[in-house]
């Protein structure tokens, strides 16, 4: 992949949901507002998290082609028409997650490196697209035993400032890529509607499952090979340490440590927001997901730091048993009494929750336990401190 040398520049970027609350400007990372995100269960595309890494590029749809190559016996370049007509139209819901969400919370224990995204850096939508597999099929890809271990991914924009001015790049295994029920598609649609600029505009990698760093946008070329993608995101970025890695012994631990592809179990409270005042009865409202198609199975809640837990109400989708749950759930939990608010004006209290998957696995209690440096996979249950105020001793006032 050539190095672009031009200069980058943000001037074409384009419109984007003044309601946003922007993390980067250039290039534009935002999140919606955490009370917004929770609202649908589909995410309107205007205010879907937005992840770039370099300007957005301006890309004709008439004239884009998709290149196929590597480790197949038939290369390809096709265009937009001929990936929408040669091969079969599937939409699935999926979420999208960056694998720094929450980072901020993380670096609130410890100083970590990074765009700082708050609870809101992931959202849902309906996919449409063509299987990746069925496009490898018809490349007539290689076998496993021929080499054929990797899916590796390169977008249209240049300019990422972390690769020299190379364009984002990424892989997945072609376990993934080749699996059926790995739903791993090559999206031309968001809800709907052709997929917007900031969300990959002509065609982008929805990898459904994994961390959202592996769906690449504005996608120019598959190329199936022996190894990962060698882009620095790949290579030097999305990777998990101990917390006794950092800045001055990182570099002999980068190539020995895995490059993050599942996501793990997470849940947030996207309602009430930190600090509120609140009168009962009130609901709490959020969102819990799990990586590699597994099922969120229960969410707790928890009134006073985790001392005691109650099971919240789910809302998501039903496909009986499998490993294809890509969507999140969303969850919430009506609160009409308070036994430690009687005989007060007011209480304060920590509301938590956690959530389990079909595997068993659940969110560790602390921050500290999973802290590392670059502030990835922040999954520890996520604390919400409020204040209750008593509404009947206002009314005697």
């Amino acid at each position: 992949m050539q190095q672009n040398n031009q200069n980058v520049s943000f001037a074409n970027e384009p419109y984007r949901d003044p309601d946003f609350t922007i993390n980067f400007k250039a290039p534009f990372n935002a999140e919606p507002r955490q009370d917004v995100l929770v609202q649908q269960f589909i995410t309107p595309t205007e205010k879907f998290y937005v992840r770039n890494h370099a300007p957005v590029p301006d890309i004709n749809g008439e004239s884009y082609a998709l290149k196929v190559d590597g480790l197949v016996g038939n290369p390809l370049i096709l265009s937009l028409s001929d990936i929408k007509n040669k091969f079969e139209k599937v939409t699935i819901n999926a979420s999208i997650q960056c694998a720094g969400n929450r980072r901020t919370m993380m670096s609130e224990y410890k100083k970590v490196k990074g765009v700082g995204w708050g609870i809101a850096s992931l959202s849902t939508a309906s996919w449409s697209g063509c299987r990746l597999k069925d496009v490898l099929e018809y490349a007539k890809v290689f076998t496993k035993t021929e080499g054929a271990l990797h899916a590796v991914f390169w977008g249209l924009d240049f300019g990422c400032p972390e690769d020299n001015g190379k364009p984002y790049g990424s892989s997945i295994t072609m376990e993934k890529a080749m699996n059926l029920d790995g739903d791993v598609l090559l999206a031309y649609d968001m809800n709907g509607e052709p997929l917007t600029r900031d969300h990959g505009y002509p065609l982008r990698v929805i990898a459904p499952g994994i961390i959202g760093a592996r769906s690449v946008k504005w996608l120019d070329k598959v190329t199936v090979s022996s190894q990962e993608s060698e882009s620095f995101f790949q290579r030097r970025d999305y990777k998990i340490f101990h917390n006794g890695v950092d800045w001055n012994n990182v570099e002999k631990y980068w190539d020995k440590t895995p490059s993050l592809q599942e996501l793990s179990i997470q849940s947030a409270i996207c309602i009430p927001a930190p600090n509120s005042t609140l009168y009962l009865p009130f609901t709490i409202t959020g969102y819990a997901t799990s990586g590699g198609g597994r099922k969120v199975e229960r969410v707790d809640i928890s009134l006073d730091g985790g001392e005691t837990w109650d099971y919240a109400e789910l809302m998501g989708e039903d496909k009986g048993v499998c490993n294809k749950y890509w969507s999140w759930v969303l969850f919430k939990y009506t609160i009409t009494q308070l036994p430690q608010l009687q005989n007060k004006d007011h209480q304060k209290i920590k509301l938590v929750c956690r959530a389990w998957d079909s595997a068993s696995n659940t969110q560790p209690k602390d921050v500290k336990d999973i802290w590392n440096l670059r502030g990835v996979m922040n999954n520890c249950w996520h604390f919400v401190d409020i204040t209750v105020l008593n509404q009947s001793i206002k009314n005697k006032l």
